[in-house]
């Protein structure tokens, strides 16, 4: 699909890569102008960018955010009830191709005037940490567990000794990270958004008592659950996909409210809990629907499992339910593969005795290899 791009700005080590591109501008990303770039007065509700979604299943998406709908979501960046986040350090960790690197981990940082420095190399700078002494991370639940892997080989300092905060999203986060990071003195704080809403929808800053919730709405917004699904509306919502008025208008119920594709309930705090995505539903053969991801939420919560993933498989020519787990292997130190399979098969078996038979899992492997992840380090579920 053509983009129409009118410039392109490109570090010199790829200018070479540039070579033949016609119709579009190619800009040195270090030139310096000779003279001060004039003041604009923006309309916000033009476009400001286009972001490509990240979702573990089908082809991106081009979302057209505003300038409105950019700066809503620094806003909400820089809250957690009652107050702005302080003062803080901050590595920018993530792309910022990515909605949440850019406006959680990095618009936000300049929102309130805090420091940032910048990874040109991810891992790289994860190896810095004890020099940097972030008193913030923006990341994703993998590189969370990445660290929590290295605080376990080199001790609490290598985080540097100065963190107070992690914000996590873009992927489900097992109770246990808020565990191992809580005890370590650091505030662990996740949340919910989509590449169509700027990011952030809701965020739980009350991670230990409420470890499986997304959290509460931000402001700028309303929000309604209807046949189960998430509805939002308000600043932060996307104009469309960009010249893609089918997928567009699939998008929006009639009276302009975004469907989310997420089932979710609020709880009577006005928590809100995700139970599944539409598009993801298991259709039995009695036409119930069978979400995967709530089936998948008691595996999480058990610590000794780092990833799981319920989807529809085949068993002696029948269809069934199955469960592919990834253990969390510093759990399981010095036990055996069999030892290991025994365990998740005594969780499966638990997790069954809690579901009607319809809805139980009849198939389990146990993966001795990291699933297929998106560019945010989602589960793909192919």
């Amino acid at each position: 699909m053509k983009f129409d791009i009118a410039a392109i700005f490109v570090r010199e080590e790829f200018m070479p890569l540039t070579e033949g591109i016609k119709g579009t501008k190619v800009l040195s990303a270090s030139s310096i102008a000779d003279t001060e770039a004039p003041s604009v007065d923006v309309d916000p509700e033009s476009p400001a960018a286009i972001f490509f979604t990240g979702g573990t299943t089908g082809a991106p998406k081009g979302a057209v955010l505003s300038h409105r709908a950019l700066m809503r979501g620094n806003y909400n960046a820089i809250f957690k009830p009652g107050h702005v986040i302080g003062v803080h350090r901050y590595i920018a960790l993530l792309p910022l191709s990515h909605v949440f690197g850019l406006i959680a981990g990095t618009c936000g940082c300049f929102y309130t005037g805090n420091l940032l420095f910048t990874a040109e190399d991810m891992k790289a700078t994860i190896g810095k940490l004890p020099v940097i002494k972030p008193t913030l991370l923006v990341i994703v639940p993998g590189i969370c567990d990445i660290l929590s892997g290295l605080v376990k080989m080199y001790g609490p300092q290598f985080l540097g000794g100065q963190l107070r905060m992690i914000i996590s999203g873009a992927a489900n986060v097992p109770p246990r990270l808020v565990d191992i990071f809580t005890k370590l003195g650091v505030e662990f704080c996740f949340g919910y958004g989509l590449t169509e809403t700027a990011n952030l929808t809701s965020a739980n800053a009350n991670a230990i008592e409420k470890p499986t919730s997304i959290g509460r709405i931000y402001p700028g917004q309303e929000a309604k659950i209807v046949d189960g699904e998430l509805l939002i509306k308000g600043d932060n919502v996307f104009s469309g996909y960009y010249k893609d008025p089918v997928r567009t208008a699939e998008a929006f119920t009639e009276d302009g409210w975004f469907r989310t594709g997420d089932l979710c309930r609020f709880d009577e705090e006005g928590f809100l809990y995700i139970t599944g995505r539409i598009k993801n539903l298991i259709i039995l053969p009695n036409g119930e629907n069978v979400s995967p991801e709530s089936l998948e939420e008691p595996f999480y919560a058990d610590p000794c499992v780092r990833d799981a993933m319920v989807k529809e498989d085949d068993l002696n020519g029948a269809q069934v339910i199955s469960v592919e787990i990834l253990p969390f292997m510093p759990a399981f130190d010095g036990k055996t593969p069999e030892d290991i399979h025994a365990y998740m098969q005594a969780l499966v078996d638990k997790v069954n005795a809690t579901l009607p038979t319809t809805h139980q899992i009849r198939k389990m492997t146990v993966r001795t290899e990291d699933f297929k992840r998106t560019g945010s380090m989602k589960v793909a579920r192919v």
